[in-house]
């Protein structure tokens, strides 16, 4: 089950959202994984979000209070 599902255009895509953490960093930084539920050519790609936290519990709160024009937006950039 995706976290968010969006509309964008004509198409619906679904968000999932995860927590990484690289190497020698203390922080837990949020990555997106965007898919297009769309028949026919199915889309996806991940992207970073400007979203750390030094807990995954904090990350993942704070990511609940992205609004979804903030997730379309994105989507947007990464399209054009």
């Amino acid at each position: 089950m995706s976290w968010r599902v969006i509309a964008h255009g004509n198409q619906v895509w679904h968000v999932d959202a995860v927590a990484e953490r690289r190497a020698n960093t203390a922080a837990w930084q949020l990555v997106l994984a965007f898919r297009s539920a769309s028949e026919g050519r199915r889309l996806s790609f991940w992207t970073a979000y400007p979203l750390e936290a030094t807990s995954k519990s904090s990350l993942f709160i704070q990511a609940e209070r992205i609004p979804d024009a903030a997730l379309s937006k994105v989507l947007t950039e990464r399209l054009a």
